[in-house]
């Protein structure tokens, strides 16, 4: 993995390319490359590191000024280090085909033990199989599209395939099983083809979406796509975003500017779902499972406590990666799946465990066309627009905005609802909150300077410092470990030092008494503390505190989480960290 691009049509290929490539650099890479097909051959510029690097290296060459095709990848390492030769495109020994791919081929081993007789490798990936598998195919079939497709039968596991021959300089072939790959309809200028929606937005909003098992074949002003040997028609799908909203539009990040973004989030993710609500029909059940994984399995703890309160339903929580193995499903429940890409592996796996079982699926995903989307009985748009930042932010507010508006409606109030009436109060109230960033970043300082750190919170709260520190891992690299607070006596507490920071989160609700108490323990053995509560709270040994509006105790996450984000936020910038590609993270996981 990590981003595919590929280009056939009227424009200059490297000029397409490159800035959809740029677009991609959010999901997190090692390396990049382009392929490019020009006067009858294939040529290759591929780079460890940065984009610029790969722009820069590209300048040096004697690189063609104008090609009508090409294809190109971000990479993210799975077999082999990042370096020049394991970055991708990868060619055959002729040199004549070039092939990216996203995804891990499980059997590559067996296939590269065998083309090994007979062909030279010059990487240590998966992907370079590929390569080799098309170059025997096509001297047997003579057919650059029937090697292609007898090649990818040979595969097992997860693959997006982007491949290009020169003896064929008229087409893009794509395959895809299990890993996301998007067709964008360029009008008269052409094709292209990518892992991601955003890459194409720069150009074009009409996509197709591939299915599992699908082959393409892109012209310049032609589409066909094939699933085992028969043609598949698909009307195409206008994306509701806009290439702007994929932009930093002045902010310092998109990770900050996707914290902003969050009161519009909530409010329009409220009225998408509102317009749905007389057409929601769930048919009977007794339980609800929902699954996730990362931000979305927070989520869904806080959906789970919502929905049993107002809607008096039983609802487990799963990490998708754990729910797949259960040798046991409550056969009369709905699964809810919660998704930002619509694409992570487990939870896929996890629904299609589910829809075996002959569970219903309501998936919340904010990608439109996405695979989970798709798979879904019902689908619960969280309507964040694109989120480019690799630590999830805005979207987990359009999550958690969903799943109390479902336990809502499960719960049958209807939209006159009171519970309706306060949540959009809500917007306001972050406005609130992010102004106290500068604040923030005040305390930020001081975190900074911690090696590890201490979440604790009871209650509504828990599924918040879960949430929280994953934040501060994900972007300062400061190991934080989340507890409820009623468990510190339990283990947690012999970390308590002078050198280990307990941040609490504690609004005055029906739990705030416990935690100040646990918070007193902390100051007592000479913690450092930040208290994070509602205002006008009586607490006096807070080492540092943080107050937000007074809200509905059912409400404060919504509030007690952007504080939270930023927390995390300043502190990864005070030291230093590339906030939106933090090192090791994909912003879609898309393979096991």
């Amino acid at each position: 993995m990590c981003g595919i691009v590929g280009y056939i049509g009227k424009a200059n290929a490297l000029h397409v390319i490159i800035p959809s490539l740029q677009r991609l650099e959010y999901r997190g890479y090692d390396s990049a490359g382009i392929a490019v097909i020009r006067d009858g051959q294939i040529k290759l510029a591929k780079k460890k590191g940065k984009i610029s690097e790969l722009i820069s290296y590209i300048s040096q060459l004697d690189f063609p000024a104008f090609s009508r095709i090409g294809i190109g990848h971000t990479r993210w390492a799975t077999h082999g280090p990042p370096s020049d030769n394991n970055a991708h495109p990868h060619l055959e020994c002729s040199g004549k085909i070039a092939v990216v791919h996203n995804g891990i081929i499980e059997n590559f081993l067996e296939l590269r033990k065998k083309l090994e007789r007979n062909h030279k490798f010059v990487s240590e990936t998966d992907t370079e199989v590929i390569a080799h598998l098309i170059e025997d195919a096509l001297k047997e079939f003579g057919s650059f599209e029937k090697a292609f497709e007898f090649a990818v039968k040979q595969l097992e596991g997860t693959f997006a395939v982007v491949s290009i021959f020169s003896g064929e300089p008229d087409k893009i072939l794509c395959a895809r099983y299990k890993a996301p790959l998007v067709i964008g309809l360029w009008d008269e200028n052409g094709n292209l083809v990518s892992s991601d929606i955003p890459s194409l937005l720069i150009f074009t909003k009409k996509i197709i979406p591939l299915s599992d098992g699908e082959i393409a074949i892109i012209k310049e002003n032609s589409l066909e796509i094939r699933k085992d040997g028969f043609r598949v028609e698909r009307e195409p799908i206008e994306v509701p975003w806009s290439a702007q909203q994929a932009e930093k539009s002045g902010f310092k990040h998109f990770m900050l500017k996707e914290i902003y973004e969050q009161p519009h989030v909530v409010t329009d993710t409220t009225a998408e779902f509102l317009s749905r609500w007389d057409e929601l029909n769930l048919g009977e059940f007794k339980k609800i499972i929902i699954t996730g994984c990362g931000t979305s399995y927070h989520a869904g703890l806080l959906g789970k406590l919502w929905i049993e309160h107002i809607a008096k339903i039983p609802v487990e929580v799963d990490y998708a990666s754990e729910l797949r193995y259960k040798d046991y499903i409550h056969k009369n429940s709905v699964v809810v799946a919660i998704s930002q890409s619509g694409e992570t592996a487990d939870t896929l796996e996890a629904v299609r465990k589910a829809k075996e079982e002959g569970l219903k699926v309501v998936s919340l995903v904010n990608v439109l066309g996405s695979t989970l989307s798709r798979e879904s009985d019902i689908v619960l748009h969280t309507n964040a627009g694109p989120e480019i930042g690799v630590a999830a932010t805005k979207t987990f507010l359009s999550q958690i905005t969903v799943l109390y508006l479902f336990a809502v409606f499960l719960s049958g109030q209807g939209r006159k609802s009171k519970m309706l009436y306060e949540l959009q109060k809500i917007p306001e109230k972050i406005e609130e909150v992010l102004g106290l960033s500068d604040f923030i970043y005040e305390i930020s300082e001081d975190v900074s300077k911690f090696k590890n750190a201490l979440y604790l919170g009871r209650w509504i709260s828990y599924p918040v410092v879960m949430e929280g520190a994953l934040k501060l891992k994900e972007i300062s690299y400061i190991h934080a470990e989340p507890y409820p607070a009623g468990e510190m006596k339990h283990g947690p507490i012999a970390l308590v030092s002078p050198s280990t920071l307990s941040v609490f989160v504690a609004p005055q609700d029906r739990v705030f008494k416990k935690t100040i108490s646990n918070l007193h323990e902390v100051s007592a053995r000479h913690g450092k503390t930040i208290l994070i509560t509602t205002k006008n709270a009586d607490v006096k040994d807070a080492w540092k505190k943080i107050e937000v509006p007074e809200v509905d105790e059912f409400l404060s996450p919504f509030l007690t989480v952007p504080v939270l984000q930023l927390l995390a936020y300043h502190t990864a910038t005070i030291l230093g960290h590339d906030v939106d590609q933090p090192r090791n993270l994909a912003k879609s996981v898309t393979v096991e």
